[in-house]
């Protein structure tokens, strides 16, 4: 689980952030963290929707490689 401070951190830079939640790259959900609370995170997609996301999924910044899922 992502840690409060990295969420954070995401928001205040305004970092474009990767949200990896299967092996598949085609299913990654990309935008900018705009709120979270114990369990969810909310993310702007590009296209201005907000999805509802499980803080249990892996966060990186989109503008690194894609990380193997293996290391969940």
């Amino acid at each position: 689980m992502i840690s409060e401070e990295q969420l954070n951190e995401y928001r205040l830079d305004g970092t474009k952030i990767r949200v990896i939640r299967d092996e598949m790259p085609e299913n990654d959900v990309r935008g900018i963290i705009v709120a979270w609370d114990e369990t969810h995170v909310m993310v702007r997609r590009a296209n201005r929707r907000i999805v509802k996301l499980s803080r249990s999924y892996r966060f990186e910044a989109a503008a690194l490689k894609r990380s193997d899922t293996e290391s969940n």
